[in-house]
C-alpha cells in the first residue's frame, strides 16, 4: 500500500484494455478519480494527488487509452467515449467501486461528465477543470452555435477557437507527424503558461488552418525549453519518454469520433443532466474554453443542478499552472458540499 507522501504506480489488465495508473493515500480513504487530457499522462496531477492523499483520500490517476502505459490501440474508432468510459468503469469495479469524486482536465472532462451521467452510482461529485460539460458531446458540431462571433466573425473563422480541431479531421496524417517530428519540442510548446494579454484577442488554435499546421510551413515545433514552473523536469522527461513510445496518433484520434460521441451522449439517461455536485475550474485566460467571455458555458449551467464555478487567474493548463489554488478550490467545495 503507497503511504500518503509517496507515489506508486500499478497496472490493471483486463480482456479488453490495459490501464496504467498512479497512486497513494489510504486504500480505504474516500475516493478519487483524476482523469488527464490531451496531450497528457497522470503525473500532470503530481500535486493534486499528493495533497489529497495527505488528507487521507485514495488518489488515482490512470494514463488514459492511448497514452502512457496504457493501452494504445490503433483504430481511430478506439478511441470513441464510450470506449475510453468503459475503460474507466472497469478500473473503477478493479479498484472496489465505491462512489468516487471524478475529477478532470482538458479532454478528461467530457470522460468524467459522460461517466456521472451513464453510470451516476460510481460518482458523488465532479470537478471540471477547463473545458465546461455539454450534455450533447464534447464535439465540433455542438461547440460552433457557442462561439463568439464579435472575436470571430464567421467569414474570417468559420471555426472559431475550434479551427485545430477542423484541421485535425481534414488533415490527420500531418498533425500527427507534426507533433512527431520532435516531440520534447513539440510538449514544450504546447505547455505554455497563459497571460491576461491574450483575453479578447484571437487564440492559435484559431491560427492553425491558415498558418498551415500547428507549426506551419516547418512542420515542426520551435525550439522552445519546458517551462520548469509546470512540470516538475523529472515529469517532462517522463512525459517525452511516454510519447516518444506512442507519439501523437493515439491521442490526437481521441478528435475523430464526434458522430459516434453525440450518438453516446444522447444515449444519457435523464437528457445527460447531472444531478451530483460539479464544480467548474475556469482559466480566466484560457482563450481555447474560457466560459466568461463566451458562450461555452451555457450547456453545463443547463444541464448540472448543483453547479458551483470558481475563476482562477490562468490558461488552460489549470492544474499545472495554479497547482494550490486548483487544491484549494476543490478543497474548499468539497468541505462545502460534505465530500
Amino acid at each position: 500500500m503507497a503511504t500518503a507522501l509517496e507515489l506508486t504506480d500499478a497496472t490493471f489488465v483486463s480482456s479488453r484494455h490495459t490501464t496504467h495508473y498512479w497512486e497513494t493515500g489510504p486504500v480505504d480513504g474516500p475516493l478519487m478519480m483524476f482523469v488527464h487530457g490531451w496531450p497528457g499522462i497522470g503525473l500532470l496531477w503530481r500535486a493534486q494527488i499528493l495533497a489529497f492523499a495527505s488528507q487521507g483520500r485514495r488518489c488515482i490517476a490512470p494514463d488514459m487509452r492511448g497514452y502512457g502505459g496504457s493501452s494504445a490501440p490503433t483504430a481511430s474508432e478506439a478511441y470513441a467515449l464510450s470506449e475510453i468510459v468503459d475503460d474507466m468503469v472497469e478500473l473503477h469495479d478493479h479498484l472496489g467501486a465505491s462512489p468516487a469524486i471524478w475529477i478532470g482536465h482538458d479532454l478528461g472532462c467530457p470522460v468524467v461528465g459522460a461517466l456521472a451521467a451513464h453510470h451516476a452510482e460510481r460518482s458523488r461529485g465532479v470537478v471540471l477543470i477547463s473545458v465546461p460539460y455539454s450534455p450533447e458531446a464534447f464535439a465540433l458540431p455542438t461547440l460552433l452555435p457557442l462561439i463568439d462571433r464579435k472575436l470571430y466573425p464567421a467569414d474570417q473563422y468559420p471555426d472559431g477557437q475550434w479551427d485545430y480541431y477542423r484541421f485535425y479531421l481534414t488533415h490527420f496524417d500531418q498533425t500527427v507527424a507534426d507533433f512527431n517530428a520532435d516531440i520534447p519540442a513539440s510538449l514544450a510548446a504546447i505547455y505554455q503558461s497563459g497571460t491576461p494579454a491574450s483575453v479578447g484577442k484571437v487564440y492559435r488554435t484559431a491560427l492553425v488552418t491558415r498558418n498551415g499546421g500547428w507549426f506551419g510551413l516547418a512542420h515542426h515545433a520551435p525550439a522552445v525549453q519546458p517551462d520548469p514552473a509546470l512540470w516538475p523536469p523529472a515529469d517532462f522527461a517522463s512525459l517525452v519518454e511516454a510519447f516518444r513510445v506512442t507519439g501523437f496518433q493515439p491521442g490526437n484520434s481521441w478528435y475523430l469520433n464526434d458522430s459516434a460521441n453525440v450518438t453516446y451522449a444522447h444515449a444519457a439517461p435523464d437528457g445527460g443532466r447531472l444531478h451530483q455536485p460539479v464544480l467548474f475550474l475556469n482559466g480566466e485566460f484560457d482563450g481555447l474554453c474560457d466560459i466568461i467571455h463566451s458562450r461555452f458555458g451555457e450547456p453545463m449551467r443547463d444541464a448540472c443542478q448543483d453547479l458551483s464555478i470558481t475563476n482562477l487567474p490562468s490558461g488552460h493548463w489549470l492544474p499545472l499552472e495554479r497547482k494550490a489554488e486548483v487544491i484549494q478550490a476543490i478543497h474548499s467545495w468539497l468541505k462545502t458540499k460534505g465530500l
